[in-house]
């Protein structure tokens, strides 16, 4: 039994399942992916989400609002709680900052990021935190906020293993998605064999970031198999061992049951 820590199941193209998304998470369940979390990255498309998601108790979701994501108006610490009270919203974000898709005066991003976190503190649910380019600020801002005192993943973790043992001390777990499969990925698969095995999670990212042999083609949790499966032999672990593991840090970071 696997599980997908990040997926953004709203933006998959159902076009290969007859528009079925019911198809498309059979597709899933036969690849033995007995859990999702479905990230939000607006919230403007919150409520579809939501509506998609709920005939499938296997899937959970967080609520928060993308770096990247411009909105008229900048989010607010109550419309998060507000929203994160619901029993399937299990985490606050994605949020984070993101170097890499913006520039110029990040003031804005920066006041989101602390807004999530103040939410996240709020509520009592972890974070999930994003960070392309802007790992430093992020361990700084997270340090600043004591969002140690809830914890969260970094995820879709791709920078240095010194930014990895911050987040680590600060009680973040570090999760691991397809391009830990890439060829040219040496020092990350050096970075996940540090990382203890009780703070590790896997995800697709899906749609996006396929794995190996699929990279560049559109991403989908059954493929989670794929890079649970390099994990293991980082680890020296056999795949069930691992996805056991995996299973059991989901299932703790985020107060799911057991599946």
């Amino acid at each position: 039994m696997l599980i997908d820590s990040h997926c953004h199941l709203d933006r998959i193209d159902l076009t290969p399942y007859d528009g079925d998304f019911a198809r498309f998470i059979a597709q899933c369940t036969a690849a033995e992916v007995t859990q999702m979390l479905c990230v939000a990255i607006d919230l403007e498309h919150y409520s579809a989400m939501r509506q998609l998601i709920d005939p499938f108790p296997q899937i959970a979701v967080s609520v928060g609002v993308h770096p990247n994501h411009e909105p008229a108006f900048q989010v607010t610490v109550a419309q998060l709680v507000e929203l994160a009270t619901e029993a399937r919203c299990v985490a606050i974000g994605e949020t984070g900052l993101d170097y890499y898709r913006s520039s110029g005066d990040l003031t804005w991003q920066h006041e989101r990021f602390r807004i999530h976190i103040a939410a996240a503190r709020a509520c009592g649910k972890p974070l999930i935190i994003h960070n392309r380019d802007a790992g430093a600020d992020i361990i700084r801002v997270l340090t600043e906020e004591r969002a140690n005192e809830i914890g969260g993943v970094i995820h879709c973790f791709t920078d240095s293993w010194e930014i990895a043992e911050r987040g680590l001390e600060l009680g973040f777990y570090i999760s691991f998605s397809g391009v830990v499969t890439f060829k040219t990925a040496d020092a990350l698969r050096e970075v996940a064999r540090r990382v203890p095995l009780e703070r590790i999670l896997i995800e697709t990212d899906a749609p996006y970031l396929a794995p190996a042999p699929h990279r560049g083609k559109p991403n989908s949790p059954h493929f989670i198999p794929l890079i649970a499966a390099v994990l293991a032999d980082i680890h020296g672990m056999t795949l069930p061992a691992f996805a056991a593991v995996v299973r059991e840090n989901y299932q703790r970071l985020f107060n799911v049951p057991f599946a």
